[in-house]
């Protein structure tokens, strides 16, 4: 229960926070690029989502365009319609063909496909940064993270325990084999029974299944754990698209298997309210789109390198410092997870 009461975090602070949006606008660009003819152009600033129709990457987008106004930059969003690789490489690729784009920041969706592209942008000059789902460290200058991988990871297993009693057979439904930020949470899941297997001896982790960030793939996955597994009595996902799916087929079935996971408040308040989901995590979306950009910022400008050490303003989130990351290279941590329940989920239904 101590771990759960560290991840309280106060509503009404971080809604206040939220509200003081634009008191660090205005920021100048240290340099600036040149057009071929003298005349000063605006930077652009890429997003590439994993999937341009997902809402977590619009809410993420929504906080990146918001911060580029602060500082005066145009933010682009890439239209990735699909959630694969290539669909990334190739914005990648065209982004460096076309020489207009000034950073990319990007969600991966593999931590090394896209290494060859990034390396040949950063090669030609644009700043590179990885956000919610990073590439490898050789891929970028500096990761955005959105919060603890350990502390996900132990959080989703310690929750579901409190929430079945520790009796439990527990289903686990990912976005794809290759997302970083998903198999990095799902080891920790794996590290948490592991490390305390007394605890957890009645605790049955089924075999992950994937959703690939897709409504129907999503809920096609939660359908099969009901069937093949009879006495189940959980769902986990780390996915926001997962979340929805999951609790929308468990009320369809009107079956008393629970669920948690990562999701958001706006989508999930039905079934916290109804006690399917007694409760789930999730950090602001809207943030690390806006740190994300903020980063670019102090990138493009030169005020820090992406080095362990560096700090910067960012904006209504304040300073930040770059830290070395256990996985090698460097990252920029938004902060701790959110718990939304039935104590606080009408607040934060109305924010994201």
């Amino acid at each position: 229960m101590n771990t759960m009461r560290a991840f309280k975090i106060i509503a009404l602070c971080l809604a206040c926070c939220l509200l003081s949006g634009c008191q660090n606008g205005g920021r100048e660009s240290k340099t600036e690029p040149t057009a071929p003819g003298g005349e000063t152009e605006n930077p652009v600033f890429l997003l590439i989502p994993k999937e341009m129709s997902n809402p977590y990457m619009q809410r993420m987008f929504e906080g990146f365009a918001a911060a580029c106004a602060e500082f005066g930059v145009e933010p682009r969003y890439g239209p990735v319609v699909v959630n694969t690789a290539q669909a990334q490489i190739e914005l990648i690729d065209q982004a460096v063909a076309e020489g207009d784009v000034s950073v990319i920041a990007v969600a991966a969706n593999d931590a090394d496909e896209l290494e060859p592209s990034l390396r040949a942008a950063m090669q030609a000059g644009i700043k590179i940064i990885s956000l919610d789902s990073a590439v490898n460290m050789n891929s970028r200058m500096v990761h955005i993270q959105q919060a603890s991988p350990e502390i996900i990871g132990r959080a989703l297993i310690q929750a579901t325990e409190i929430m079945t009693g520790g009796s439990a057979v527990v289903g686990l439904i990912s976005t794809t084999p290759y997302a970083t930020n998903q198999n990095l949470w799902i080891s920790w899941m794996l590290q948490e029974l592991n490390d305390y297997q007394e605890k957890y001896e009645d605790f049955i982790l089924l075999p992950v299944v994937y959703g690939d960030d897709l409504p129907e793939k999503s809920k096609e996955a939660a359908l099969s754990l009901l069937e093949e597994h009879p006495d189940l009595t959980a769902i986990i996902t780390p996915s926001a698209v997962s979340m929805l799916a999951v609790g929308q087929v468990l009320r369809e079935q009107n079956s008393n298997v629970i669920f948690t996971g990562l999701g958001l408040p706006s989508e999930i308040a039905p079934f916290i309210e109804d006690g399917s989901c007694p409760w789930m995590y999730l950090w602001n979306p809207i943030d690390i789109g806006y740190l994300a950009a903020w980063t670019a910022q102090a990138l493009y400008t030169g005020e820090i390198t992406g080095s362990e050490g560096d700090f910067f303003a960012a904006g209504r989130l304040g300073q930040r410092v770059v830290a070395r990351c256990a996985e090698g290279g460097t990252e920029i941590l938004l902060g701790d997870p959110i718990k939304f329940d039935q104590t606080n989920i009408d607040e934060w239904r109305l924010v994201y």
